[in-house]
């Protein structure tokens, strides 16, 4: 049956600040909570990259088409300048994150999330096509994917699993223009981060990780190695709880022409009468706790208490009624 509902998987963040007006605990709860209406009404449209950091995408298929936007501008630099490579200094590795909301992580819906985002993705490249590389968290997945790709036989997508790369395959090194880890487990970083050493200086890019921000903290000497990946597409749902009333809204980042540094995070949330506003805006990733401040004083007049905030990946269309 389709849904018009947003759906979020449970994990429980505790922020222990007695200096913050919420040192209680907050939950990311399995329950469906309404997209943002204001969203609903924009116009779709395919074509959104002058606007991405202003415009969060009103389906799955404009945020697709916004990340696919984001990741063909991203790359067409680093693509194009592989052999300009320095004896005196090593060169970074361009590693980009994207984070694309899906209603649902099975082998299946991933797989036809991954089919759209890369069919018809017009990266270019002067002189010769460029070859990608997924990377799926399990045999299952990549299984999945091979089928799902038979329908699009002309996209050069190759499709391994993670296991078998951590158990000594080297294909890798020898079909990969670009490597796409997509659903990465967090038990997977290290294999992450051997792949991505073996790579260079090629792209790497990681896709819908199992895992929230908030999390990266505990990775120990790993953390860098994630942190290393700079987010080009972000769309994460919110919601506000007060004690009479709740909000909707989104948290959001769009990467432009290809330009990654200097973009900004943006907070918008819907307001009664339906409108979208802009709330704030970081220069760096905003923890759940900095959202929250923002969202407790903007909620204070009309809510003695602004009881939770929460984050959510998942997105169903409620425009077309279909995941």
């Amino acid at each position: 049956m389709a849904s018009n509902l947003l759906r979020l998987h449970t994990k429980t963040i505790t922020t222990p600040n007695p200096a913050s007006p919420f040192s209680h605990t907050k939950t990311l709860s399995s329950s469906s909570l309404p997209f943002p209406s204001t969203l609903l009404n924009k116009t779709k449209t395919l074509s959104l990259s002058p606007l991405c950091s202003l415009t969060p995408p009103n389906s799955k298929e404009a945020a697709i088409q916004q990340a696919k936007t984001c990741l063909t501008t991203t790359l067409e630099k680093p693509l194009n300048n592989l052999r300009l490579t320095s004896k005196l200094k090593k060169l970074k590795q361009p590693r980009f994150r994207i984070e694309i909301p899906v209603a649902d992580d099975s082998p299946e819906s991933l797989s036809q999330l991954a089919l759209h985002f890369f069919e018809d993705l017009p990266i270019k490249r002067k002189g010769s096509p460029v070859n990608i590389l997924v990377l799926w968290p399990d045999i299952t997945s990549a299984e999945s994917a091979v089928q799902a790709f038979k329908s699009s036989p002309s996209t050069p997508v190759e499709h391994l699993d993670i296991p078998s790369v951590a158990n000594g395959n080297t294909r890798i090194s020898n079909i990969a223009d670009v490597a796409v880890f997509l659903a990465p487990e967090p038990s997977q970083v290290a294999v992450m981060k051997t792949v991505a050493e073996l790579l260079y200086p090629r792209p790497v890019v990681m896709f819908n990780p199992k895992w929230g921000f908030e999390e990266e903290a505990e990775f120990g000497e790993l953390t860098g190695f994630v942190g290393s990946f700079e987010v080009i597409f972000s769309f994460m749902g919110l919601e506000v709880k007060g004690l009479l009333s709740k909000r909707n809204g989104v948290v959001f980042k769009c990467v432009r022409n290809g330009v990654v540094s200097g973009e900004k995070w943006a907070v918008l949330v819907e307001e009664e009468q339906g409108e979208l506003k802009l709330v704030s805006t970081f220069k760096s990733r905003p923890s759940i706790s900095e959202v929250e401040y923002v969202l407790y004083n903007l909620m204070a007049m009309n809510s003695p208490v602004t009881k939770s905030v929460k984050f959510f990946r998942d997105l169903v269309s409620n425009v077309t009624g279909k995941k």
